[in-house]
């Protein structure tokens, strides 16, 4: 056994497992909502603490 036929066996065996990356079929609204709230929260903390 080499050992890229090793590491093809066991890519082919894992291929279903996921490895806790981003979903594909999330709401993307709650992350664009989130963003732009971040967004928000930077600005006033930039504008109270008078950075700009």
């Amino acid at each position: 056994m080499t050992a890229y036929s090793a590491t093809a066996s066991v890519t082919t065996s894992a291929a279903g497992v996921r490895t806790g990356g981003p979903r594909e079929d999330g709401p993307k609204i709650v992350e664009h909502v989130m963003g732009w709230t971040l967004v928000v929260v930077v600005a006033m903390l930039v504008t109270q603490l008078g950075l700009l």
